[in-house]
């Protein structure tokens, strides 16, 4: 059993050599699960809807990693087909996805309009298993690969006034298990990260709100909310050797939000 535990070491956290695309990268959380993995050791492929990557690009140049950047529409079969392809065009191969890119509106249920149903639904949940499956195929050939989809609060919760933001984030959840039973014999591990609530430019006018900001942040056990940097350490968790024996599992990191 000694010589089984000698083999463990920090190297296991390491990326070095490894190819991750991390979709909606350019921006907020995205950009600092993109940081981490760099730090890390790997290369990446990133997915925009805009051309604002200046700043992700240095941030991961700075680390001595290569980074390419495609303008994507996820929710577009071609436009999912491309970044896989460009991924291996520029790497040879894809190691680890990251699903963070989504969107929300807001509404009270009994006034959501199914335009908006179906925007949500498709780059939550539908861009997500699309752009999964094709990925997945590759790592099967590969024989290894993670997959690490980004959940919410409200997979566990209800919410209030997004109700297709709620079913796409339960979905996940559903996804990842369901990834999981049929891909972990392949040595392909498929998570999930539960951000609780983060310090971006989108939480911006809940923090504003002194009433709603002292209402959340007196749920915290933690006392804080997060910044993206508490999110770093959990993504590269998930991409590494480390996390060989995680499969199916939603991460919640939430500074204790869900156990109050």
């Amino acid at each position: 059993m000694s010589n089984i535990l000698n083999e463990f070491s920090m190297n296991f956290f390491k990326l070095d050599g490894k190819v991750a695309v991390v979709t909606g990268g350019n921006t907020g959380l995205g950009q600092a699960y993109a940081v981490a993995l760099a730090k890390a050791g790997a290369d990446l492929v990133i997915t925009t809807h805009g051309r604002n990557w200046e700043e992700t690009a240095e941030l991961i140049e700075k680390e001595g990693r290569k980074v390419v950047f495609v303008q994507a529409d996820l929710t577009n079969k071609e436009d999912r087909k491309n970044v896989v392809k460009t991924a291996i065009d520029n790497f040879g191969k894809i190691d680890i996805l990251v699903n963070n890119a989504g969107t929300i509106r807001r509404a009270p249920l009994l006034e959501y309009k199914e335009e908006d149903w179906d925007a949500v639904m498709d780059i939550n949940l539908n861009a997500v298993y699309f752009l999964s499956q094709d990925v997945a195929r590759i790592m099967v050939e590969q024989g290894s690969g993670k997959i690490i989809n980004i959940a919410s609060m409200l997979t566990f919760q209800g919410g209030k006034f997004v109700p297709p933001y709620t079913a796409s984030k339960h979905g996940i959840a559903g996804i990842t298990k369901a990834f999981a039973n049929e891909l972990a014999c392949k040595n392909i591990q498929i998570n999930a990260i539960a951000p609780g609530y983060i310090k971006t430019a989108n939480t911006e006018p809940i923090r504003a709100d002194k009433a709603r900001n002292a209402e959340i942040q007196g749920r915290i056990p933690a006392d804080r909310w997060a910044d993206p940097f508490d999110l770093m350490g959990a993504v590269v968790f998930l991409a590494s050797r480390a996390s060989d024996y995680v499969n199916g599992h939603v991460l919640a990191v939430d500074g204790g939000w869900l156990v109050r």
